[in-house]
């Protein structure tokens, strides 16, 4: 197993776990939430859970119920009675001080986790005595550290149970509808069809013990942040998060190794320089626990795979594009239209329909022509055999938020962080893991997704065919596949390639 090519050199605060570690890709929302369903089950004294993401849905059954459906379980109820049973449990919600003092709608879902996080701190079982604290006071915070345009975009799980860790780290948080699955048809937004596309990575062996050491620093951040207050739905200032928070949990046992020859894993982590930001110097601190200049992990290694790549890079992604906040030492751009200048296949994929959850939101496609960072920052300063290279596609009527990266069929990653480099800079706060594999392992999520979006039944003959990187690539561009051999798309594809926006024949940029 030789992953340097692909990976950047290993540290102590960034290693490798090679041979020893489970990396199981779980592609959409039901598929991940029924493997966190069974790693929650019967959690008892001793046991733990963390949980960190932009937002979560207290009402979420697992299984896709509804309330009033037989078996109903509430995820809020599940992480009660997980406490109260005498399991440890740690939930981080994003959060924002100014969301708390600026009612635009843009900041409704950090004013939403305040609440959220109250009203789980307050809870109590039935039979719980009226004189005791309740179970999970101070065991769930409002984290508002780090960059003041940024925000905690982190959506991890990690399980102890028994003694063996099971880790889920991606891009999928844990709300309602994201229990989606293909063909992506269960779902309607303004009373269309919609689809949710995601994916996350479960993790056993010990490179979930990184994940958990990630987030129990992150807890250790939170839980001394100073006291700040927020104006209640009754006009009342109080605490945003209530003191004393409960201690960061002791380190897990030594996990045994999962046995998973010809892997190599590493857990990676987006945060930038400061505790607390702001825009008095006088006012910033930096972070008790973390390095001073925060981690760009993401970054070295996606930049490191990507100049490694020798026959495709895949990558699916919201946007495609640049947001506010964004650093340009750390966009991706330079790497991509290398590649494909040496050769290499770029394949980008986006989203055909808004996250509704965005400000402004308005159900029309996106993603319909190629925008303007690809086109000035790679197309434009490719020639012509070059940006040949080059695809762009959107999945339609679905919100892709997977963030994947696919290289050569030896390297994939799966987490938070979108390709832009506010995520890659760590001014979002991002945890991503990646994997390097001898065995088939990223060929076979390949031939997955890509079935995925094709949206016809992976049948033997299908498999075949997208299991052969050549002609695969030829469902992109039929002239990168051996003459007449391309996978065709059928009429039911959902993909939909993105016009270019100049016009054939003007002068192109420089």
């Amino acid at each position: 197993m030789h992953p340097e090519s692909y990976l950047p050199a290993a540290s102590a605060e960034c290693p490798t776990f090679v041979d020893d570690s489970e990396w199981l890709p779980l592609v959409d929302g039901e598929r991940y939430f029924a493997e966190l369903d069974v790693a929650l089950k019967d959690l008892g004294r001793g046991d733990s859970v963390l949980i960190a993401g932009l937002e979560l849905d207290t009402d979420l059954d697992l299984c896709g119920r509804r309330a009033g459906d037989p078996g109903y379980q509430p995820l809020g109820d599940r992480l009660l009675r997980a406490a109260a049973t005498g399991a440890r449990v740690r939930v981080l919600l994003a959060g924002k001080v100014s969301a708390q003092r600026v009612p635009v709608p843009a900041l409704k879902g950090f004013r939403d986790n305040v609440t959220t996080a109250h009203r789980l701190q307050s809870l109590r079982p039935d039979g719980w005595p009226a004189d005791a604290a309740p179970p999970l006071q101070g065991r769930v915070l409002v984290d508002w550290s780090g960059r003041m345009l940024g925000s905690h975009h982190q959506k991890v799980a990690v399980v102890d149970r028994g003694g063996e860790l099971t880790a889920f780290v991606g891009g999928i948080d844990l709300v309602a509808n994201r229990w989606d699955a293909v063909p992506h048809d269960r779902l309607r937004l303004r009373g269309r069809r919609w689809g949710w596309h995601d994916a996350a990575v479960r993790l056993r062996g010990p490179a979930a013990t990184q994940v958990h050491r990630a987030l129990t620093q992150r807890w250790r951040e939170a839980s001394t942040l100073p006291s700040r207050r927020y104006l209640d739905r009754s006009g009342h200032l109080v605490p945003m998060n209530p003191h004393p928070a409960a201690p960061a949990l002791p380190p897990p046992a030594e996990q045994l190794p999962a046995g998973r020859p010809g892997t190599a894993v590493r857990v990676l982590r987006s945060m930038g320089p400061r505790k607390i930001d702001s825009p008095f110097p006088w006012r910033r601190a930096a972070w008790d626990h973390l390095p001073a200049g925060g981690y760009q992990e993401i970054h070295e290694t996606l930049t490191c795979a990507l100049r490694a790549a020798r026959s495709y890079v895949y990558i699916e992604d919201q946007y495609l594009g640049e947001e506010t906040g964004g650093d340009r030492r750390f966009e991706l751009y330079t790497d991509l239209r290398d590649a494909a200048a040496r050769g290499v296949k770029v394949i980008l994929v986006g989203s055909g329909t808004r996250d509704p959850d965005d400000p402004g939101f308005r159900p029309v496609p996106i993603n319909r022509v190629v925008n303007a960072d690809l086109r000035h920052k790679i197309l434009d300063r490719l020639d012509e055999p070059a940006r040949a290279r080059v695809v762009v596609y959107r999945i339609w009527r679905a919100t892709v938020h997977s963030k994947l990266v696919l290289i050569d069929d030896r390297f994939a990653c799966i987490g938070s962080a979108n390709m832009f480099s506010r995520s890659m800079a760590g001014v979002d706060c991002e945890l991503a893991t990646a994997v390097v594999s001898d065995s088939t392992l990223v060929r076979d999520l390949r031939v997955q997704v890509w079935a995925e979006h094709l949206r016809v039944p992976l049948t033997g003959e299908l498999r075949a065919a997208l299991e052969d990187p050549d002609r695969a690539l030829g469902m992109w561009r039929a002239d990168w596949a051996p003459p007449g051999r391309a996978v065709s798309r059928p009429s039911a594809s959902a993909l939909r390639e993105a016009r270019e926006s100049w016009l054939p024949g003007r002068a192109r940029r420089r």
